[in-house]
């Protein structure tokens, strides 16, 4: 701020390790991450760690879409505002750079309990690709609880807290 003190959203990116943190906080502060059920909002957070330039576009519908398309435009007002600030940042150029939305559709269903051969299926990222993404994933949602504990918002902490619990289960009965 402008007696160059740290704010929240500055401590919260801090927290963001996994993905793009700045666009991690922007969604987190927009509060997209509450106004959908979590298969979604993990499905969403996918966005901002699967890494591959090249992937069959996911078929979204409904609130998954309507909040994809809410992180898209918040991407671009960060990249403007980076634009604004000196940073040779194009801004429809750092929103591709930034969000991913290749393993969007798979991570939801994987999200819903669907088996991972199943979901193997409706892509074609390789099932390594798919892991990797899933385990960095697993990390981002420790990111979002972390952000949402020095928040002091205790519904989003639990929420994402409970979401890592079942991933992490999830992903121990994947490698057995």
């Amino acid at each position: 701020d402008q007696d160059r003190t740290v704010t929240l959203k500055g401590r919260v990116a801090c927290e963001m390790t996994t993905g793009d943190e700045l666009v991690g906080t922007e969604i987190i502060f927009a509060g997209v991450l509450t106004n959908i059920p979590p298969e979604e909002a993990v499905a969403l957070l996918a966005a901002l760690v699967f890494q591959e330039k090249n992937s069959s576009p996911p078929e979204l519908h409904g609130t998954l879409l309507e909040a994809c398309d809410h992180a898209k435009e918040l991407a671009f007002a960060a990249g403007e505002e980076q634009l604004r600030k000196g940073l040779p940042v194009a801004p429809d150029e750092f929103v591709t750079t930034t969000l991913r939305f290749g393993l969007t559709e798979v991570v939801h269903e994987w999200a819903k309990g669907t088996k991972f051969g199943d979901i193997c299926l409706i892509t074609d990222v390789q099932e390594g690709s798919i892991v990797r993404t899933i385990v960095r994933l697993d990390e981002m949602c420790r990111d979002v609880r972390n952000a949402a504990r020095i928040m002091g918002d205790s519904a989003l902490y639990e929420r994402w807290n409970q979401r890592r619990r079942r991933s992490s289960v999830i992903l121990s009965s994947a490698r057995l």
